[in-house]
């Protein structure tokens, strides 16, 4: 099954375009805790090293990397906590 990402509603928004590596990453480990399990973290990142880095993350300790949207000079990635 894939998700909609277009329709995803975040639990919560992590604004990190101003970061570099590996500030979005910390701010993700540092936010996940923030939401539910299942919900949906989503992670605004401007630097083009997160977009490898997310999934590799979120398949080390476990949640679900479900994707990123493009953003006006950004990404927008979603990240669902496991655990």
């Amino acid at each position: 099954m894939t998700t909609d990402l277009t329709t995803l509603q975040a639990a919560k928004v992590v604004d990190a375009r101003a970061m570099s590596c590996p500030g979005p990453l910390l701010e993700a480990k540092k936010s996940i805790a923030g939401v539910k399990i299942g919900e949906v973290l989503e992670i605004w990142s401007g630097d083009a090293n997160t977009k490898n880095d997310m999934p590799r993350w979120c398949e080390k300790v476990g949640h679900e990397f479900l994707g990123m949207l493009p953003g006006e000079g950004y990404e927008r990635l979603f990240i669902r906590r496991a655990k």
